[in-house]
């Protein structure tokens, strides 16, 4: 009915308003080569529209998940750094300039798009088995969907001890290395570990933890990991760094390990094992720690609502999005559901360390490093996963800065025969003496 030149110019039309009425800082290049600056800075990042089903389909379907489909598939392309350009964004986008937009203008210019049939982007890498927000905390097909995307992939944007988990910044201006070896030398600190204690690592990712451990603090650890490529890095990290006779590393559920630790670390594993599991989860790790052993939980948790009952069945566009293309079988909890959960289930929780805003400066450097590796990325694991990834990422960051994401390490100790005394020392002052990792 409408011609491709005839929608051009009705979305250059559209789009000149949004520029003059916002100032966006963003240039748009469409289908025929036109292009519509939405500021005066025309160094802006250019956002660049394919096809003009790409804008009908967003008008008749608008939602997070079709968005982020378009610009997986290429549909949507973006030249420039997303993270710096999304907060740019939401400085600018007040509510007040919002409503100073003309409705009928707007409805004038884009209405040929309702009559335009709307292309129908699929992404090829989601998780193609009804991806749940209730995990099976044995099924290992959620963790290797997510974690054997390649080693060589991850490298990419994680810091060379491929700490993939939230970093420890002692000064906002520290670097991702600086603060992920904080990090590790935080987590040792509160479980306060020593020489010769057997020391284990629930998902220990690629190793660096226990590799840590064993080197600064002289402990016997073992780490536990689902994934294949997790594993085979770690086991020649550990032969690398010739730490066989005091670090090991197995491919196995935490639910059929046995054995006796002194203390116990899960770090960014309790995502992965659903709230319905929460008791087996607590269970299990009470078993396998002695005695007012310390237990370290680093886990992203959810606010809290009103109805938990009601939050509990829902699932927002977003969180679909990251189940289907990102995390399949992850759920979060707020952290007063963990807290309790953990006493009910035999510890007593000592200290409970919020660390948001260090999450989101981590996946924002994540994001940066991400983007500036593309071609690389692009080359093993193609266009649309390292868009998804970048989407992910960028989100999560927002996310957390925002603080509609939180992330907590909760420590504890168990209560078994022993109920006096939890052996921990008077005051926390040990945590923060000089030499802080970096």
């Amino acid at each position: 009915m409408f011609t491709s030149r005839k929608l051009s110019e009705s979305l250059q039309a559209a789009l000149h308003h949004l520029g003059r009425t916002l100032a966006i800082p963003l240039n748009v290049r469409l289908w025929d080569g036109s292009q519509v600056p939405l500021s005066q800075d025309k160094d802006a990042p250019v956002l660049t529209i394919r096809t003009p089903g790409t804008v009908a389909s967003l008008l008749k379907r608008p939602g997070i998940e079709n968005l982020v489909r378009h610009y997986a598939t290429g549909n949507i392309a973006f030249d420039g750094d997303l993270m710096a350009t999304g907060e740019s964004l939401r400085a600018r986008l007040k509510k007040k300039d919002i409503r100073a937009l003309s409705k009928g203008l707007l409805f004038r210019r884009l209405w040929p798009f309702l009559f335009t049939r709307g292309e129908k982007p699929v992404a090829r890498h989601g998780y193609g088995k009804g991806a749940t927000s209730h995990a099976n905390s044995s099924n290992q097909e959620y963790i290797q969907f997510h974690y054997d995307v390649g080693n060589d992939f991850y490298k990419l944007f994680l810091d060379p001890e491929m700490q993939y988990s939230c970093a420890y910044f002692t000064g906002w201006d520290r670097s991702l290395e600086e603060a992920q070896a904080a990090k590790l030398e935080m987590i040792c600190r509160k479980l306060r570990l020593a020489k010769d204690e057997r020391f284990l690592d629930i998902g220990c990712g690629w190793g660096g933890l226990i590799c840590y451990a064993a080197q600064h603090y002289g402990v016997r650890a073992h780490g536990i990991t689902l994934s294949q490529e997790q594993y085979d890095y770690t086991k020649e990290k550990i032969r690398t760094l010739g730490l066989e006779s005091r670090v090991s590393v197995e491919i196995r559920d935490y639910l059929a390990l046995e054995g006796q630790y002194d203390k116990i670390a899960s770090i960014g594993m309790f995502e992965h094992v659903g709230i319905a599991n929460f008791p087996a989860y607590f269970r299990k790790i009470h078993s396998l720690l002695r005695d007012r052993g310390i237990f370290l939980n680093h886990a992203i948790a959810r606010r809290s609502k009103r109805d938990e009952r009601k939050a509990l069945s829902h699932i927002t566009p977003e969180k679909r999005m990251i189940l289907k293309y990102i995390f399949p079988g992850s759920e979060l909890a707020p952290v007063g559901y963990s807290v309790s959960s953990m006493e009910a289930y035999g510890f007593e929780v000592h200290d409970v360390e919020a660390w948001r805003e260090h999450y989101a400066l981590t996946t924002r450097r994540w994001c940066e490093r991400l983007q500036a590796n593309k071609a690389r990325a692009v080359e093993l694991v193609g266009l649309e996963r390292y868009n998804l990834w970048v989407a992910y990422l960028a989100g999560v960051s927002f996310g957390f800065k925002a603080g509609s994401i939180l992330i907590f390490q909760t420590l504890a100790t168990k209560r078994g025969k022993a109920k006096g005394p939890s052996g921990l020392p008077p005051t926390r002052a040990d945590l923060y003496r000089v030499n802080d990792g970096g």
